[in-house]
């Protein structure tokens, strides 16, 4: 069946009655992107709590509690920062103050992560830490946020796929007449739930937490490669789509070659180290 006959089956974005403002009152809405990203903070951290309860860890509660901060800082500044550099360089430059529109969405994972790694070996080497087994905890929480960000782009609509046949292919508002791929949904179950039980094998049937590096390569890995994977069905953001044309690759694809060559590389270091004793 063509395009055309699969939209009269299609499922339609707005018979799902997703709102994207939970609240409103007055000019104040509180958006289900906020509320994704606070929640994956506070899930994370509380995460982070229960895994430093086990032997071996890297810091101790009060320090986690002190480093909440400066990993959030680390997600904004950096996420914002690089969504403005490699996804719509050209708007931001003629508007400068919608950079700090935040609510307008425009966040990079990719900035992200590098924004949390910076800030936790400030932080770490401020506390005399072991900044890389930090990052190795903090990696293990990720996918927490990941799961919750990507839901939140599907109930507000954007980030689609390519057009599809498939049954469950969406027609979302703004993505034209044909049924498209809800990438937002592979993207999070494969950041999310699966991302989260990988790194949560290793954590508990190897010895991954007492070899610096390897939770935290095993994470950037696995996100590089789902990552990379989902973008062949996802759409690229229109200023993005000549870019994509002439290279061959999404901009996600780009960033996510070095991630996979990075957490590859970071593995295998941390294989070929002596592991640390329990």
């Amino acid at each position: 069946m063509s395009l055309a006959g699969h939209a009269q089956t299609a499922i339609y974005f707005s018979s799902l009655h997703l709102n994207p403002v939970l609240v409103q009152i007055g000019p104040f809405a509180l958006r289900w992107y906020s509320v994704a990203y606070i929640s994956g903070i506070l899930l994370g951290w509380f995460y982070l709590i229960r895994l430093l309860a086990e032997d071996g860890a890297p810091m101790t509660r009060d320090q986690a509690d002190g480093l909440v901060t400066w990993v959030t800082a680390g997600i904004i500044i950096g996420g914002r920062l690089a969504y403005v550099l490699f996804y719509d360089l050209s708007t931001y430059v003629a508007q400068p103050w919608k950079i700090f529109q935040l609510w307008a969405g425009g966040m990079s994972f990719h900035g992200g992560a590098f924004g949390v790694a910076i800030a936790i070996i400030i932080f770490a080497r401020s506390h005399s830490l072991r900044w890389l087994r930090i990052i190795d905890y903090v990696a293990m929480c990720a996918p927490i946020g990941l799961l919750l960000g990507r839901l939140a782009n599907f109930v507000n609509g954007e980030l689609w796929g390519r057009p599809t046949t498939l049954p469950w292919g969406i027609v979302f508002p703004g993505g034209g007449p044909y049924p498209r791929h809800p990438s937002q949904l592979y993207e999070a179950a494969l950041e999310g739930p699966c991302l989260f039980l990988l790194l949560w094998c290793l954590f508990r049937f190897t010895n991954a937490r007492q070899r610096p590096g390897m939770l935290s390569g095993a994470f950037v890995l696995g996100y590089g490669v789902f990552r990379f994977l989902v973008e062949y069905v996802r759409e690229p953001d229109r200023q993005l789509i000549a870019f994509t044309t002439a290279t061959g690759l999404h901009m996600g694809q780009w960033l996510c070659i070095p991630m996979i060559a990075g957490g590859t590389a970071l593995m295998l270091w941390a294989i070929r180290r002596q592991p640390l004793p329990c």
